[in-house]
Formats: C-alpha cells, structure tokens, sequence
C-alpha cells in the first residue's frame, strides 16, 4: 500500500489541493448550508452537509465507473444537468426572496425545526443538482486521473474530495451556529433568506448563460 501511495502521490496532492479549493470557494452549497444554520439550527446543519456528502459519494461512484467521460463527451447530457440544477437553484431562491417577515422578534428569533430525512434530502440534492460539482468531478476523473489509476486509488480520491467537503461544512455550521453569533443572524432572518436568495438566483442564472461544452 505504501508503494501504491508513492507511485500516485503526484496525483493524491494534485486531488486533496483542488478538493480543498472546490470544498471551500463559495456557491449555492455553501449558502445552503449557512442559510440552514442559521435558521433551523445546528443539528438541521449538520444533516444538510451529511446530504451533501453522500451526493459527493454519487458523484465519485459515476466518475469512477466511467460515466465522467461519457458525460463530458455528451454535450445534450451535460446541458440537461445544467438546466436542471439551474431550475432547481431558482425555485429555491424565490422561496427564500418570497419569505414572509414573522409576526414578532420573539418568534423570529426562534429556530425552524425541520426533520433530519428533510435536511439530508436539502443537502443532497442541492449538491447532486450542482452543475459545479459535477463539472468539478469531470475535470478531476477525465484529465487528472490516469486510466491506469488502481480503482483503490480512486476510491481513495472520492474520499478525500467527501472528507473536505465534510470537514469545512462541519465547520461552517459550528461558527455560524455558535451561541456568540447565531442571535445576530437571528436578529434579520429575512434579511438572510433575501440575501441568500439572490445569490443564488445569480448562481443560476450565471449556469444558464454558461457555454455549453
């Protein structure tokens, strides 16, 4: 095993730095996940980025099985993940933009309890509907990943990319969540969800007007 890791380490380090990036740079996962923690607490966080992460989990499986490079040879394909992740960003975003301000500070500084299934399912499908994570993972299994790569190794790839999609979520989730600042965010909920909301009708509106590949 050892002398597996050294023969791809060129590859693990090229992975691990670009999961890193992905994980981090902001787009509609992330405000999903703020959004969600904000308004329906911690333990709602922590279920969205489960769901994220096993969307993550789908996207290794099908780069791994070959379906990556029949993806990114099939434009009509790829173009149909496209619109449909952008039509789903935009019913979000104007449910977020169209939510009513609550009666009184009191409610209003209350969290939203929702169901761990219904969190995991908002996680998981705003990820797998990603155009970004799946042009992420196309990128990542067509170009950097050798053909002869071992399936352990590219197993091992899918979970690094899970482990730092895990990891930063986690930790957005405590900060924002944290008892110091959640009562600001608490404070101008609505403001959150319009503010979220129009991110991510820019996110999708940007998705639309991308080239196709």
């Amino acid at each position: 095993m050892e002398l597996l890791i050294n023969t791809y380490m060129a590859e693990i380090m090229a992975v691990s730095t670009i999961a890193v990036f992905m994980a981090v740079l902001p787009g509609a996962d992330f405000v999903m996940v703020t959004r969600t923690s904000i308004y329906n607490g911690r333990l709602a966080g922590f279920y969205t980025s489960l769901g994220m992460c096993l969307s993550v989990c789908i996207h290794a499986s099908y780069s791994i099985a070959g379906l990556a490079v029949v993806i990114a040879k099939s434009a009509w394909l790829f173009n149909l993940i496209k619109y449909l992740g952008a039509t789903y960003l935009i019913y979000i975003a104007w449910q977020l933009l169209t939510t009513r301000a609550l009666l009184n500070t009191e409610q209003n500084n209350q969290t939203v309890q929702i169901s761990p299934f219904a969190a995991i399912r908002l996680g998981f499908t705003c990820n797998i509907l990603n155009p970004k994570t799946s042009i992420f993972f196309l990128s990542i299994f067509t170009q950097m990943v050798s053909l002869d790569t071992p399936l352990i190794m590219q197993v091992g790839y899918g979970l690094i990319i899970m482990l730092a999609h895990f990891i930063w979520y986690i930790g957005v989730v405590l900060l924002l969540s944290h008892p110091n600042i959640l009562p600001r965010f608490n404070r101008h909920k609505q403001k959150v969800d319009q503010v979220a909301g129009f991110v991510l009708m820019l996110i999708a509106i940007k998705l639309i007007l991308v080239n196709s590949i």
